[in-house]
């Protein structure tokens, strides 16, 4: 009689799905790449949905710094980390914001999460021994919680390699070269030395060999190693990705989420049945008019460093399902200041100001009244913070001429030609001004307010001191300094004229904002239930640090983590335990 009901219902399942899978994910960005592979090992049929041509999505274009605290890697590589620390790190940081369950089933999962997907697959990581929290504080860390991705070799891949989304095409060199930071200063000035020489040779002499097969280098670095090394993972465990696949709708039975309708390129709509549940991981919100003019501040709409496809189709379909939506607390996204070179009009390259000049000394940001506003040498997300809170956008980066001779500026290198530098002002992104109030003129700032800045901020700088904005008082500021200069690495007084500047503006590169969940991943309801049968990570699920952006890699961090969780979760869905250390009166699942 069991045979002849098992019987009956797969026939039913036949008539309603087309298909039918344990769990479907929906985005090969890292979250959904890890769903997926803990999902198989954990012996799930998956299936995962891409909407576009190539995996990868906001990884592929990252640095690819993963953020977990606690790690063995940490161990391993000499910078022991310790997750009591970071609890009270994030406890400094995030404060009263909430999602403290949620935070602490990260902070206990992830090195679990770490561990088993290097085990399981070609993912491999190494702990930064300098690599500072981005905020200071008690538990902050100046190493060991940064893990970088390890360099691939795309040529693993074969005809394959095609479907790892490219980075920026500014982080690339010669029309398709990564390269590697530890790279870049002989590849800057590769006569200075024979060392210099012998690392640029063999890294251009590798990448022009490439050429021959590849439409671009197949030395993958930062983030771009990271999707490359997620994927190669999933085709070595024939976890099937299926392209070009869009999310057109989920399905929703008796309150639960049972499967979702795609959109198949050459085959229409199929109808996907899902045993143990639907995984969004999408992308996000950053390019969906809608919800971007609804939850972002009028100063940051304009630009975005996310893909032009992440247009919110899994929160949209959520939200469809009364699925609550989460405005990211303290921050809707999480911000990059970018410079923007236009050709006729129109932007041609987009460069996120990260750590290249910022932090060096000689250089100030100033408003349109010619006043500073934030420490320059904070992190890109809170030096947009600064912009959006003092109404200084857009704002612009002023030096001298030693000062792009030392470090660059923007998408000028250092130690450039004269001829790079007219270049560059010719096409109007970078501004040249013989004295400061010429400068201010082409910039439409207030020449005197520009002019008192400078002078109070030379006066200071000689001193190494910053009594406004405190600039190199944090170990990170003085990390992306220049230890060479002394007393402080972030100060130096701006010479003489000729003076130049680029202008920044605010581009999310990823949200705060997404799906509301719980601990699991699971998204809950705008009553607070969850919603069974849905789970989302990445940018589709809200910030577990609420719109803080606490060190380098705290969005690929919980990606990673919560895709483990809800990969262990749809796998066993009954195993409970009390967290250990958790905070009085809070609880959260962990799995073995």
């Amino acid at each position: 009689m069991k045979k002849e009901t098992t019987k009956i219902m797969d026939a039913v399942n036949q008539a309603r799905w087309d298909e039918e899978v344990d769990l479907l994910v929906f985005g090969a960005g890292a979250g959904g790449m890890t769903a997926a592979l803990v999902a198989h090992h954990e012996r799930l049929k998956v299936l995962v949905c891409e909407k576009t041509d190539a995996v990868g999505g906001i990884t592929s274009t990252s640095g690819g710094t993963t953020w977990v605290p606690g790690t063995s890697l940490s161990v391993r590589d000499g910078v022991p980390d310790s997750i009591d620390d970071a609890r009270r790190f994030l406890a400094s940081v995030v404060g009263d914001r909430g999602g403290d369950e949620a935070r602490e089933a990260f902070l206990q999962s992830g090195p679990k999460a770490i561990d088993e997907l290097q085990r399981i697959s070609d993912v491999k990581f190494v702990a930064a021994a300098a690599h500072p929290d981005y905020v200071s504080g008690p538990g902050a860390a100046f190493g060991g919680r940064a893990l970088a991705p390890v360099a691939f070799d795309a040529r693993l891949l074969g005809d394959e390699f095609v479907r790892v989304k490219p980075p920026r095409a500014e982080f690339m060199g010669l029309g398709g070269m990564m390269v590697a930071r530890t790279d870049l200063d002989a590849l800057l000035a590769p006569f200075a030395s024979t060392k210099n020489f012998s690392r640029t040779l063999a890294v251009v002499g590798r990448y022009v060999l490439d050429r021959l097969r590849y439409p671009r280098g197949t030395h993958l670095v930062m983030g771009n190693a990271l999707a490359a090394r997620l994927f190669y993972s999933l085709r070595k465990q024939n976890v099937e990705v299926r392209f070009e696949t869009p999310l057109v709708e989920l399905v929703i039975e008796n309150g639960k989420v049972t499967g979702a309708v795609v959109q198949q390129k050459n085959a229409g709509k199929k109808r996907i049945g899902a045993r143990r549940g639907v995984v969004l991981a999408t992308g996000g919100i950053t390019r969906n008019p809608v919800l971007r003019k609804q939850l972002f501040p009028a100063g940051a709409e304009p630009l975005s460093l996310s893909p032009e496809t992440h247009t919110g189709d899994g929160v949209k379909s959520a939200l469809e399902l009364n699925a609550k939506l989460d405005n990211g607390c303290e921050s809707p996204g999480l911000w990059m200041p970018c410079s923007i070179l236009r050709k006729n009009g129109k932007p041609d390259g987009v460069w996120p100001h990260i750590i290249l000049d910022r932090a060096k000394p000689g250089l100030i940001a100033v408003n349109s009244r010619g006043e500073r506003f934030v420490n320059e040498s904070d992190s890109y997300h809170d030096f947009v913070m600064g912009m959006l809170r003092t109404d200084s956008v857009p704002a612009h980066l002023i030096v001298d001429a030693a000062f792009i001779r030392d470090y660059g500026l923007g998408l000028l290198m250092r130690g450039r030609s004269r001829a790079r530098i007219a270049s560059f002002e010719k096409a109007g992104y970078l501004i040249k001004g013989d004295t400061l109030a010429a400068l201010a003129a082409k910039l439409n700032v207030d020449a005197k307010g520009l002019e008192r800045t400078v002078e109070a901020y030379n006066r200071n700088a000689a001193q190494g001191v910053d009594p406004e904005f405190h600039r190199g008082s944090s170990p990170m500021n003085r990390f992306n300094g220049d230890t060479a200069q002394k007393p402080n690495p972030c100060l130096r007084p701006i010479g003489a004229g000729p003076y130049y500047a680029v202008t920044v503006w605010p581009a999310d590169l990823a949200c705060s904002a997404g799906l509301a969940g719980n601990a699991n991943g699971q998204v809950l309801d705008n009553d607070g239930n969850v919603i069974p049968g849905l789970f989302a990570c990445g940018n589709d699920l809200a910030s577990i640090f609420r719109g803080t952006y606490p060190g380098p890699g705290t969005t690929l961090g919980p990606a990673i983590v919560f895709g483990w969780r809800i990969a262990k979760f749809a796998a066993h869905p009954s195993v409970s335990a009390e967290p250990q250390n958790a905070h009085p009166k809070k609880s959260a699942l962990i799995f073995p």
